[in-house]
C-alpha cells in the first residue's frame, strides 16, 4: 500500500508556509532553534493551521486545535493594556486583495490603512502592518504597545525580513516595493517600541480586525 501524502506546515523557521515533503520541511528548519512545524494528514488541515491558527493552537497530539478555554485559563491571560494600537491585516484568496490597518486598541479608531493592494496574501499584510505601527509610533514619539495576532510577522520582523514565497507579478509590483521599504526601515531604525501577541483565544478577535471571518 502506498504510504499516504502528509503536508507539512512551519510557522517559525528558515522558511514559512505549506510543504508537500518532509525533505523541503527539512530545509526550511534545518539549524533554527525552536522551530515551529506540524505535518498535517491533508492540504485543507494544513492551510487551515497556516493561515488561520498558530503552532501553540497544534502542537499537542493529532491536528485538531486546542479546546475553548476555561474561564480559569482565559484569567491566567490577563487583560490587554489599553494604551497601545492593535493592527491586522485582510487578504481575499491567496493570493488575492489584501489591505491592513492599524487602530487605537481602546477606542477602535483607525489610526492608518493601506489599500487594497492587488495579489498579496495575509501575511505579507500582518508583516507590513506592523511595520507601519512602528513607524508611525516612532514618527508620533508614543511609548504606546504595539500589538499583532501573527507570530509568523512578529518573526519576519525580528529578523528584519519578509520571509514570503509569494511571486512577484507586474500586479504586485507596488507591494513589493513597499515590503523593501518596509525591510530598509527595519535595518536603518532602532525602535523601543514593545510588541506583543494579542490573545485572541482569551480575549477575542484583535480590535483592527477587517470582521471577514
Amino acid at each position: 500500500m502506498a504510504k499516504k501524502k502528509k503536508y507539512y506546515v512551519v510557522w517559525y523557521g528558515l522558511q514559512t508556509g505549506i510543504f508537500e515533503t518532509w525533505e523541503a520541511c527539512q530545509k526550511a528548519i534545518k539549524g533554527v532553534k525552536g522551530a515551529q512545524y506540524k505535518s498535517f494528514e491533508n492540504r485543507l488541515e494544513a492551510q487551515k493551521a497556516y493561515y488561520q491558527g498558530e503552532y501553540e493552537d497544534y502542537k499537542g497530539k493529532g491536528g485538531s486545535k486546542k479546546k475553548t478555554l476555561t474561564p480559569e485559563e482565559k484569567a491566567a491571560y490577563g487583560e490587554p493594556e489599553l494604551y497601545s494600537i492593535a493592527v491586522d491585516a485582510a487578504s481575499s484568496g491567496n493570493p488575492g486583495l489584501m489591505e491592513y490597518r492599524g487602530v487605537d486598541t481602546q477606542t477602535k479608531e483607525q489610526l492608518f490603512h493601506q489599500g487594497p493592494f492587488k495579489q498579496g496574501t495575509n501575511n505579507v499584510g500582518e508583516f507590513l502592518a506592523l511595520v507601519h505601527g512602528l513607524a508611525y509610533l516612532d514618527k508620533i514619539k508614543s511609548d504606546r504597545m504595539l500589538y499583532t495576532d501573527s507570530r509568523i510577522a512578529w518573526g519576519w520582523v525580528k529578523r528584519k525580513k519578509c520571509n514570503t514565497k509569494l511571486k512577484r507579478t507586474a500586479a504586485n509590483k507596488q507591494l513589493f516595493e513597499l515590503i523593501a521599504r518596509a525591510e530598509h526601515w527595519l535595518k536603518t531604525h532602532k525602535y523601543k517600541t514593545k510588541i506583543a501577541k494579542w490573545e485572541t483565544k482569551a480575549w477575542g478577535e484583535i480590535p483592527a480586525d477587517f470582521g471577514r471571518k
